[in-house]
C-alpha cells in the first residue's frame, strides 16, 4: 500500500520533488542505443505481423465476395 503524507505546503512538495529527481539512474549512452535498437526490432516485427494479418484478411474477405458476386 502507498505511503500517504501530508503535504503542508508547496515548498515542500517541491523539495520532495528533488529528492526523487536525485534517485533517478539515467542509462548510459550503450544502454540507451541498445534499448533503441530493441525497441526499432519489435516495432518491425510487430508490423510485420500486423501486415500479414491485414494481407491474410484481405484476401479471406475476397474469396468470401467473390462466392456472392460471380
Amino acid at each position: 500500500m502507498a505511503e500517504t503524507t501530508t503535504r503542508t505546503s508547496a515548498r515542500d512538495f517541491f523539495g520532495e520533488v528533488v529528492e526523487q529527481v536525485k534517485k533517478i539512474t539515467w542509462p548510459d549512452r550503450a544502454q540507451l542505443q541498445s534499448s533503441t535498437w530493441m525497441i526499432v526490432v519489435f516495432m518491425l516485427v510487430m508490423a510485420s505481423i500486423i501486415f500479414v494479418m491485414d494481407r491474410g484478411v484481405g484476401v479471406v474477405l475476397d474469396m468470401i465476395s467473390s462466392l456472392f458476386t460471380s
